[in-house]
């Protein structure tokens, strides 16, 4: 990603504040050591490392980090959590941001994690807990996986896989409930400012 930093168009006054009003850490506080991204196993698949999402945000930079494949391919490993001097917790930075995308219902750079990620929250919201078996059939169907799948036959190895992971115990065909479901139900309400 071209980002012109001496530039001050399309900068956002307000994004720095958002960012650390939303998610609770304390951005400002990163002063571009390097930490973060030099610990990181998943920069190579980055268009932004790490400590650029950090300093585009201090620098009010919304567009390109809120397109950036980079949110979307943080495997939230909280390396970079960890290795901060400062205590920045990255990992959630990174989760708000993803939050704040799926929030504005806009464009995601990583279209199928994307989806991946929505259907995974819907099913913690709905049961509690994710159900394997349903997660990939919502997954494949929104994502449109299915069809790309029964196209090139490909559906048969995924099918074949299943078959022998319920062989062998692995994955159930029937959701397991869970007690608290009500209670998980207000975390998510609560997050999304839906709390009656």
């Amino acid at each position: 990603m071209d980002i012109n930093e001496d530039s001050v168009e399309g900068l956002d006054s307000t994004f720095l504040a958002e960012v650390e009003g939303g998610s609770g850490v304390k951005v400002s506080a990163c002063y571009q050591c390097r930490k973060c991204t030099n610990g990181c196993p998943v920069t190579f698949a980055m268009d932004l490392v790490p400590d650029q999402v950090m300093h585009y945000i201090q620098l009010g930079w919304r567009e390109p980090v809120l397109a950036s494949d980079t949110i979307w391919v943080c495997a939230a490993c909280e390396t970079c959590t960890t290795r901060c001097p400062n205590e920045v917790d990255i990992a959630r930075t990174m989760d708000f941001l993803k939050q704040t995308v799926v929030r504005g219902k806009t464009g995601a750079a990583q279209k199928k994690v994307r989806t991946f990620h929505q259907v995974f929250l819907d099913d913690i919201r709905k049961r509690g807990r994710v159900f394997e078996a349903g997660l990939m059939q919502h997954y494949m169907l929104r994502s449109g996986e299915a069809l790309t799948k029964l196209k090139d036959l490909s559906i048969l190895e995924e099918l074949r896989l299943g078959w022998t992971l319920y062989r062998k115990g692995r994955l159930s065909l029937l959701p397991q409930g869970i007690k608290g479901k009500k209670e998980v139900r207000e975390l998510f309400d609560l997050k999304s400012g839906n709390r009656q």
